[in-house]
């Protein structure tokens, strides 16, 4: 399906939002509701005084005039939204959304493949199991789309945004069987963080999205026995740029998480003190991992603190500011770039692992392995 520029650019956005791993359609890479208290910022967005500031010359732009300005500026993530657009777009900080249940990575070898399934799902009550290939989705070859579209198109768009809607897709099981399937969306829980144990009492700790209340979730999951740890981002595409920095203050004892513009200066992000600083831990990242997950993951990896395995990252490191027009409409621009402690621009070009999973590789395997490695705390 050939796409518009402003669709391309919403597409890409809104699967920043909707689809960090479809597993609700939990909202990621988005402002909080105009009324959020300061410093509800996202790690795609700079924050705002109060909510959302507005346009200073009143004004409202048509559809058209907005692509045109976002085009003369060549802003890849620049985004023109109708208030209703942006209501929803906002909203999955906090609620439940459509989906099927489903999260997709794309590999270095242009690959989509499934990596999270939601136990009792829609996808997981049809057989999807992590690994399997996404060959298409409605008529279209998934390898052929952005993988920004095909997230945006297993939540649903327009009218079939809902519960109740479906989607078709076209699945290779491990042993080579294709199926067709017709999935059906639901209501998901959009909470993001869960927890199991590994052997050798190593806790894995998976974070899909980085909504309201992760780092807290995070924290409490760190509460369980464990000698070492491994923080799952694969498939995470970001969100609440507070709730990584909470997050990372669950492994740092304070210090520097990165830093990034705001209206002409720079905001320095600080992780809080008292974090747990010696368990050996890993981070497992692949190409799904995105904007405040890649910040977190290149922050403990400047930082020593953790390993980092998996695939290269996906490469979105730049800033949006959202300003609300006269008719409630809001215009999204690019006015910086995020940097981890190092210094680093991870935009173009993602976070390199230190321990590069090979192609068909189990992930949890490795990481175990160079957790073994590090040597377990007793």
């Amino acid at each position: 399906m050939l796409q518009t520029p402003r669709r391309a650019r919403q597409v890409a956005a809104l699967s920043l939002v909707f689809g960090a791993v479809l597993l609700a359609g939990a909202a990621t890479g988005a402002w909080g509701d105009p009324g959020d208290p300061p410093g509800r910022a996202s790690a795609d967005h700079a924050p705002a005084a109060a909510g959302l500031p507005a346009d200073p010359s009143g004004r409202a732009l048509s559809e058209q005039q907005a692509e045109h300005l976002l085009a003369a500026g060549g802003d890849r993530w620049g985004a023109y939204y109708t208030a209703q657009e942006y209501a929803e777009f906002s909203q999955g900080l906090d609620g439940r959304y459509p989906g099927v249940g489903l999260s997709v990575g794309r590999g270095e070898d242009g690959v989509t493949e499934v990596s999270q399934v939601v136990p009792a799902g829609p996808a997981a009550r049809a057989g999807i199991a992590p690994g399997d290939r996404l060959l298409r989705i409605g008529p279209d070859q998934a390898d052929r789309l952005p993988v920004t579209e095909v997230v945006a198109r297993l939540r649903g768009q327009g009218d079939e945004r809902r519960a109740g809607s479906e989607v078709t897709l076209a699945v290779r099981r491990g042993d080579g069987e294709v199926r067709e399937l017709r999935l059906e969306r639901v209501l998901l829980d959009s909470r993001q963080v869960t927890a199991e144990h590994l052997d050798h009492g190593v806790l894995r700790i998976t974070v899909r999205a980085f909504t309201s209340g992760v780092a807290d979730q995070v924290r409490a999951a760190l509460r369980a026995p464990h000698t070492g740890a491994v923080l799952d981002l694969r498939g995470n595409s970001g969100g609440l740029v507070d709730e990584a920095v909470g997050t990372a203050g669950s492994f740092l004892d304070g210090g520097p998480v990165g830093s990034y513009q705001e209206r002409g200066g720079t905001r320095e992000l600080a992780a809080p003190p008292g974090g747990d600083a010696r368990t050996p831990l890993v981070v497992l990242v692949d190409g799904g991992t995105m904007s405040a997950a890649e910040l977190l993951a290149g922050a403990l990896q400047d930082r020593s603190r953790a390993v980092v395995v998996g695939s290269r990252t996906f490469g979105k490191g730049t800033v949006q500011q959202p300003s609300r027009l006269a008719d409630g409409a809001v215009l999204e621009m690019t006015v910086g770039r995020y940097h981890t402690p190092a210094g680093r621009s991870l935009d173009g070009t993602g976070l390199a692992p230190d321990v590069p999973a090979t192609a068909g590789e189990d992930a949890d395997a490795l990481a175990l392995r160079v957790l073994a490695g590090l040597g377990t705390r007793s």
